[in-house]
């Protein structure tokens, strides 16, 4: 399963009113997987959320140790796969960090994310949690 940052959000906000269905999601899950534009965005995303920082902090530094939890660091080559699926879904109105998580749940076979982004679904991908 793929985790995306609204998903970490539901996840790790505990007034979410998706919060129970995220952390049973998480739990049951067969594999982890996220990316370091995920955890750039989830910062800056409770922070407008007026969530505590230091205990923002504090959950991407326990992600980043969690052994559970596959965390990719994109790299060139994976920049310029994400690209280039912006460019040939010009009618959408996908970030790069979508196109980063699409791209990385094809290579890896992934059906399912942790979001609440209906983007995914675009993608044919499985939402786990209603927006």
């Amino acid at each position: 399963m793929l985790l995306d940052t609204s998903g970490l959000l539901c996840f790790f906000d505990d007034d979410d009113q998706r919060h129970q269905d995220a952390v049973a999601f998480f739990h049951a899950a067969a594999s982890l997987v996220t990316h370091n534009y995920v955890l750039a965005e989830f910062v800056p995303l409770c922070q407008s959320r007026g969530l505590n920082r230091e205990k923002t902090l504090t959950f991407v530094r326990s992600l980043l140790g969690n052994p559970l939890v596959e965390i990719v660091w994109s790299d060139d080559s994976l920049y310029e796969r994400a690209l280039t699926l912006l460019e040939a879904r010009l009618d959408k109105t996908y970030s790069l960090c979508d196109a980063v998580s699409f791209v990385l749940m094809r290579e890896r076979g992934l059906t399912e994310a942790l979001t609440t982004d209906r983007h995914f679904e675009q993608e044919g991908f499985v939402r786990l949690l209603s927006s």
